[in-house]
């Protein structure tokens, strides 16, 4: 029986589409959910186009409420991925998911880790820190931002001149070359 798979996502949705399109040619498992924070997000439209049912909460839903968690309890989602989503995910949801969340963080963790530490704010972080290489970590969610154990990461270099644009296109690469092939070998042990 083919694993499901619950993407959550609060931007453009570069991540979920790649994702979408891997399992789509691959049968070991089907991404069955989008689940959104922004109800003006491309990620939705790009996920309509991929024949993927979304959905759009709040951030009361994620946390106070149990919308979300009823969402993917009742889909029967195997594996939840964060895929430019930028709430912290409840301890709810962690404790009802354990080690079946994962994410991918735009730096090597554990440097330009964090809240607040996303997309354009880690590239700037990493210029100013005068760091010579970068990368993506792909890794668990638990309570706490940026913290769960590390799966995978991959590296790049930051060449000097490199503005946070041309960082952000590097690290874009690395996370739509090896994100979908991570979560097909996590898929394979659940």
């Amino acid at each position: 029986m083919k694993k499901r798979i619950a993407i959550l996502a609060s931007g453009t949705g570069s991540n979920a589409q790649c994702i979408i399109e891997y399992f789509k040619k691959n049968s070991r498992a089907n991404v069955v959910l989008v689940g959104c924070n922004n109800p003006d997000a491309l990620v939705l439209k790009k996920t309509s186009n991929l024949g993927v049912a979304s959905f759009v909460f709040n951030k009361d839903e994620l946390t106070s409420l149990s919308v979300v968690l009823d969402k993917l309890l009742l889909e029967r989602v195997d594996l939840i991925v964060l895929a430019g989503f930028l709430l912290k995910v409840p301890k709810s949801i962690v404790q009802a998911f354990p080690n079946r969340i994962i994410n991918v963080h735009p730096a090597l963790l554990p440097k330009f880790g964090g809240k607040g530490m996303f997309g354009k704010h880690v590239h700037r972080a990493v210029i100013d820190a005068k760091e010579v290489e970068s990368g993506i970590t792909i890794h668990y969610v638990n309570e706490l931002y940026d913290d769960g154990a590390i799966i995978f990461q991959a590296k790049c270099n930051v060449d000097e001149g490199d503005s946070v644009k041309m960082l952000a296109e590097k690290i874009h690469a690395l996370e739509h070359e090896h994100f979908p092939k991570i979560i097909d070998k996590i898929i394979q042990t659940i």
